[in-house]
């Protein structure tokens, strides 16, 4: 897996002043609890020392993407308190669908009302309180919105898809599951679409992570022995995976062919991930299927009904999920999401721009920075 080494200079240039985050809770920076407070430790122990909103113990993939171009941390739409979005915002929440939700989070018990439509309605609010803002006189920079032209000049990210194949996999199954699939396709490029009409012109799409090397769902599918690839993995999950990659690749290339002047990427962070599961030890990894922060112990350290931070009393037993100590040794932080360390080798592989379809020069847009 090729890997960047980044540089830096005093007077670095980038093509992008801001970044708009479309997703779940794989790109969440803490718009789910900024609704629903509060989150609870062990999250964000490694980068953040405190919970910050995201699933991980540490940054996620949009963290590091703006730490490369120079930019801070995105603030989340749905945060009140301290946010400034005059570098963009992020509309992505934990448990978020693309399609209309229909069953609860897992690791939440809720419905998420937050699906990919909602975000981009909000996304539409906030262009236009950006232009109500400019037009009302205020100097750029006396508040926490951006110009108006910001709009063109950004990054736009959509990752987001994963709910909507896993949330109902226990109960439909695979084939159950894959017919809905198409329509998912279908609202991401829709969405691509209005993006475009609000001024986007540069989006990266990244796909469906191999769920099937998951430790949740390796715990909570059902399957025999014979469906384990030599790493583990669950290859009928894995195989259907890979069959909605192709679908979502294939109209991202048709799209961005009837959009004038528009980049449109494919961002395919399953073949990094999948790397990352099959080989840990080759990235400076331990454990590829098992969750760092979890109950258990064994292959995987996950238990399906205590969640990370949790504590249960199941059969008269006090169980609860603790985080291991050395996260850094770990792909999964908590069985369903990644950790810091997996979260900075995928953006790294992502920024050395092996894994853009079409290939897109992004180090002769920008001067990218060391992600540390």
């Amino acid at each position: 897996m090729a890997m960047l080494t980044s540089c830096s200079s005093e007077d670095s240039k980038c093509e992008f002043e801001a970044i708009f985050n479309f997703g779940d809770s794989n790109s969440d920076t803490g718009g789910y609890w900024a609704a629903f407070p509060a989150q609870s430790e062990p999250f964000g122990m490694t980068y953040f020392k405190k919970p910050s909103g995201r699933q991980s113990d540490g940054r996620v993939v949009v963290d590091f993407l703006a730490e490369a171009l120079g930019l801070p941390f995105i603030s989340p739409y749905l945060q009140s308190i301290g946010s400034d979005f005059r570098q963009g915002a992020n509309f992505a929440t934990l448990g978020s669908t693309v399609l209309f939700p229909k069953t609860p989070s897992p690791s939440t018990g809720m419905i998420n009302p937050f699906h990919l439509a909602i975000q981009l309605d909000q996304m539409k609010h906030f262009k236009a309180k950006v232009v109500e803002e400019f037009h009302s006189g205020n100097e750029k920079g006396s508040t926490k919105l951006p110009s108006p032209d910001i709009f063109g000049k950004s990054l736009y990210i959509i990752y987001i898809g994963q709910n909507d194949f896993t949330s109902n996999l226990t109960d439909l199954g695979i084939e159950g599951v894959k017919k809905d699939l198409p329509m998912v396709v279908s609202q991401i490029v829709a969405t691509v679409k209005e993006l475009y009409g609000l001024g986007g012109r540069t989006f990266f799409v990244l796909n469906l992570a191999p769920i099937g090397c998951y430790p949740a769902f390796l715990v909570k599918l059902p399957h025999n022995t014979s469906d384990l690839d030599e790493f583990g993995c669950l290859i009928s999950y894995n195989k259907a995976v890979v069959d909605y990659n192709l679908m979502l690749k294939e109209n991202i290339s048709q799209t961005g062919g009837v959009l004038p002047n528009a980049s449109l990427i494919y961002v395919d962070t399953h073949a990094v991930l999948l790397e990352l599961f099959q080989h840990p030890t080759s990235h400076g990894l331990r454990y590829g299927t098992k969750a760092c922060c979890g109950s258990g112990g064994g292959a995987y350290n996950f238990h399906q009904e205590v969640y990370c931070g949790n504590t249960k009393v199941i059969k008269g037993i006090n169980l609860t999920a603790s985080a291991c100590n050395d996260p850094y040794n770990y792909v999964s932080w908590d069985g369903v999401h990644a950790t810091e360390a997996a979260n900075k080798l995928t953006t790294l592989a992502i920024l050395n721009g092996s894994y853009f379809d079409p290939p897109f020069p992004l180090h002769e847009l920008c001067d990218l920075h060391p992600i540390v």
